[in-house]
């Protein structure tokens, strides 16, 4: 299975269709992380990026018409939009209007963590759910003024540069948020349950690329997160349906299904390795599982995607 992008892999692909761009040096492992900025205008010309894991975050403030491809769905993006991805989910964006503008920003957890965890936590919440936010003209201005500013910094010789750029991050991350519908319109609060939500989605993703077919899957029902959570099931399956709308086991079943969409399509490995290594003993029951989620066998799956794709690459 062919791993996540690298930062290396994109500025190089970037290059490609963007010569003013100066290549980092291969490591990009700095103490602090890595962070760049960019405007898409003159990028966004490679129709489609390619489908697979990026290992960094990208927030990307989009200025034209396009679709972003996802594992199991198709988001077709008409207006401005403030698009969120990380290093979980693998997606590809398809152009289709010839006007292509706005800002996009990359980082790794490296930089974040310099800083807070509360952003990962963030962006963690929203990973079973499709990240983009549409932007009215003055959420337009508001976030465009916030990239310019991050473009204006990056070049300056400021020594703590890159703690205002993270906060410029951490001010983009909150106006997304702000334009999230509030969950309880009587102002009582969820603190409580959004801690112990936000544990257990980083207890799922943790588990998560699927890089070897010798990997089996440790957590994988709602009392085994509970017991690794120290709490009573009953009262974690409360939090999260407090916070989510939905509950642990659906967001366990759907994590699951999504790898299973991304070992299907991306890698050579049987039907039976697959569905061991996401912990189903027999493949009759991975057979089941993926059927409910999809409504269609693993094995007829992969090959309707083959037929639509064209020859598999390893």
């Amino acid at each position: 299975m062919k791993k996540s992008m690298s930062l290396l892999e994109f500025y190089q692909m970037f290059a490609a269709n963007r010569p003013d761009v100066i290549i980092p040096k291969s490591t990009l492992d700095v103490p602090n992380g890595h962070f760049n900025v960019f405007k898409r205008l003159g990028y966004c010309t490679l129709n489609p990026s390619p489908y697979n894991r990026r290992d960094f975050y990208k927030i990307s403030l989009i200025l034209g018409k396009g679709v972003l491809h996802y594992p199991n769905e198709k988001i077709v993006i008409d207006g401005p939009a403030l698009l969120f991805n990380n290093p979980t989910v693998p997606y590809s964006w398809e152009t289709t209007s010839e006007f292509q503008s706005g800002y996009f920003c990359l980082f790794n957890d490296s930089f974040m963590r310099q800083h807070s965890q509360r952003t990962n936590d963030s962006m963690l919440q929203k990973i079973q759910d499709v990240p983009v936010f549409y932007l009215d003209e003055l959420q337009v201005m508001a976030v465009s003024a916030i990239f310019e500013k991050m473009l204006t910094e990056i070049d300056t010789d400021y020594p703590y540069k890159y703690d205002l750029i993270r906060n410029y991050v951490n001010l983009i991350i909150h106006e997304a948020m702000k334009m999230q519908p509030r969950e309880d319109p009587a102002g009582k609060t969820h603190n409580a349950a959004s801690r112990l939500s936000s544990q257990f989605f980083e207890l799922l993703e943790r588990q998560f690329p699927v890089y070897s077919s010798d990997h089996v899957l440790e957590l994988r029902t709602a009392n085994a997160f509970a017991e690794r959570l120290n709490v009573h099931v009953n009262h974690l399956n409360h939090a999260v349906k407090e916070i989510t709308g939905k509950t642990t086991s659906d967001h366990i079943a759907k994590r699951i299904a999504n790898e299973a969409i991304s070992l299907l399509t991306h890698t050579e490995w049987n039907v039976s390795e697959i569905g061991y290594c996401l912990g189903f003993e027999y493949p009759a029951n991975f057979n089941m599982f993926f059927k409910r989620q999809m409504t269609v066998a693993p094995k007829s799956y992969r090959e309707a995607h083959h037929e639509l794709s064209g020859p598999r690459k390893r």
